[in-house]
């Protein structure tokens, strides 16, 4: 698919999302809004579409840099323990350091999701039968115990409804004044754009990194942490949302092959698109009330995964 067909339909699709809600708002009434339209736009409809398109952007390419590292096509924040680390991280903020602000909160959630994408990276080197079902599974096992520990502290201080409204993604609630801290993932993506080549050679293995001249740890360090730091500024923003970076980067591979900064651009577009539609979706669905995002990316998410274990012989998973 073409980068100006993906870029016709983001446009088409970010249009639509702004003039789908509860408030009467049409086209037609742009060039004449009344105060309260006016509010609507600016306070809630726009500042919502700028989150979905940098929660789309950004995970997808978060999913599509750690297939590349972990060399595994069914790797990513959700199968990593990325997503339950960075939550388990703003569990602790919300505990030990209970006048923290966002940016505070988000630096906590971004070292618990770089050790736990660390952590699971460590157990992907240490296991021998590296099949590409196995490794992902393993990690949900890993996410699994983290978000258990999370249940417990949560539990222990009373602060199981908080957690849980940080385990579902939802994007309803986006406005003016809590959803800024999200724009901290576009320099970063930007840099994950400077190095593509890089984490390209280094996802085909160490030894072969390191005759090339390449610094692997390295490289492979600093994608951890953009990982992890983009997954934290989601997450406290948005909420998780689930499979994201696992279904994009596979589809692009699909049509656009391996080579990561060839196909970046790609991922983020389908991703900002992808949720787009779920987002829309979940909107019009039963309306005048909503669907959470975590659900409806879920539930489509999860078709098109299991859908993509049964094509893995077909491209060489």
């Amino acid at each position: 698919m073409k980068i100006r067909y993906l870029v016709v339909m983001l446009i088409i699709l970010s249009f639509v999302s702004i003039f789908v809600g509860v408030s009467n708002i049409s086209p037609l009434d742009i060039f004449n809004l009344s105060e309260e339209q006016a509010k609507v736009l600016l306070i809630s409809r726009v500042p919502r579409l700028f989150s979905i398109l940098i929660a789309g952007m950004s995970m997808s390419i978060c999913g599509l840099i750690m297939q590349q590292l972990s060399r595994n096509k069914f790797v990513s924040p959700t199968t990593a323990g990325t997503l339950d680390s960075a939550r388990l991280g703003i569990l602790v903020s919300m505990v030990l350091f209970t006048s923290a602000n966002p940016f505070e909160k988000m630096l906590v959630s971004f070292a618990f999701a770089l050790l736990g994408t660390f952590a699971f990276m460590k157990i992907l080197e240490k296991i021998k039968f590296k099949d590409a079902i196995f490794i992902p599974l393993i990690g949900l096992m890993f996410g699994n115990i983290v978000s258990s520990m999370s249940t417990f502290i949560a539990y222990r201080y009373d602060l199981i409804q908080n957690i849980s409204s940080w385990m579902q993604g939802d994007f309803s609630m986006i406005m003016t004044g809590n959803y800024e801290l999200m724009f901290v993932s576009i320099p970063i993506l930007i840099v994950a754009f400077f190095y593509a080549n890089k984490f390209t050679i280094a996802g085909m293995g160490e030894d072969f990194s390191k005759n090339l001249g390449l610094n692997y740890r390295q490289v492979v360090n600093l994608g951890l942490v953009i990982v992890a730091l983009v997954t934290a500024s989601v997450v406290l923003a948005v909420g998780v949302i689930p499979f994201l970076g696992l279904i994009i980067p596979n589809i692009v591979t699909i049509y656009q092959g391996d080579h990561l900064k060839k196909s970046l651009l790609h991922t983020a577009l389908l991703g900002a698109i992808f949720v787009l539609v779920c987002d829309i979706i979940g909107r019009v669905i039963i309306y005048p009330y909503e669907i959470p995002i975590s659900l409806t990316v879920g539930v489509i998410g999860s078709g098109l995964f299991i859908y993509l274990l049964f094509r893995r012989k077909k491209y060489g998973l």
